[in-house]
């Protein structure tokens, strides 16, 4: 599953979108280039490292491999659009290796998803935030330390690995790399334990699926990877303060 798989993309046209309301999700990244508009409420959007608080009618363009997060503010009510790097080509190949010094622009009129039907609708609305971007910032050299890659990698293991037993220890076997230089890296450049990170996963993957499958509860803890009902429900409590029923229900 879920929307933000995979990191790579193999459809050249892809472009999709979907609506999220009062939703988190902890640091990841991918190929796709990602737009975060918000259509209400307040979003915190944190994007290689780098804090942003959107408000209404925002959009965040994430370049491709831009690690970010993104958590809400009270209430929020956000679209996500993911597409292909190909669908915006010749951009896409003049900045290939940049990013943008500020990832942030602010819309005047709100974006109308049902008039996006098109090829060159998609298209045309792309490249109206491409020429937006270029006219309000900067670009700089995307760089990545030595440190960065092997957090890629660890990451890429944790989403390809949540729905089975997913653990530091397999990580580090699997990547070849020892247990306790993982272990330290990762919380440095994370803030949180390995442990940690992957439940703020796995949670963030159920409330999802509560909100767009009719799956049971039981059958979402197990598809992200809680073997224990109990572990789950106690964890989804410690990040949502509600229940996996009551998040459901919740308008």
């Amino acid at each position: 599953m879920v929307f933000f798989q995979k990191h790579g993309v193999n459809e050249k046209d892809l472009f999709r979108f979907f609506s999220l309301r009062n939703y988190q999700f902890p640091y990841h990244f991918h190929r796709a280039c990602e737009l975060i508009y918000l259509n209400d409420g307040q979003l915190s959007v944190s994007i290689d490292k780098k804090e942003y608080t959107l408000n209404k009618n925002d959009l965040a363009f994430v370049f491709p491999n831009q690690m970010h997060e993104f958590k809400t503010i009270d209430c929020s009510d956000i679209t996500i659009i993911l597409f292909s790097p190909e669908l915006i080509g010749d951009f896409y190949m003049n900045y290939k290796g940049m990013i943008p010094e500020d990832n942030i622009l602010h819309l005047d009129n709100i974006i109308n998803f049902n008039k996006l039907d098109s090829i060159y609708g998609k298209k045309s609305f792309l490249y109206s935030l491409c020429d937006m971007l270029v006219n309000h910032t900067s670009f700089i050299p995307s760089k990545q330390s030595t440190k960065t890659k092997v957090l890629y990698k660890m990451l890429l293991f944790i989403e390809q690995n949540y729905s089975n037993d997913c653990t530091l220890k397999k990580a580090a076997k699997y990547l070849n790399y020892d247990y306790p230089y993982l272990s330290k890296l990762f919380i440095q450049q994370m803030g949180m334990t390995f442990t940690e990170y992957l439940n703020n996963y796995r949670i963030s993957q159920s409330c999802y699926m509560l909100k767009n499958s009719n799956l049971s509860v039981s059958e979402i803890a197990f598809n992200c990877g809680y073997s224990n009902l109990r572990t789950f429900h106690r964890n989804f409590r410690k990040m949502t303060n509600m229940s996996p029923k009551e998040y459901r229900e919740l308008d």
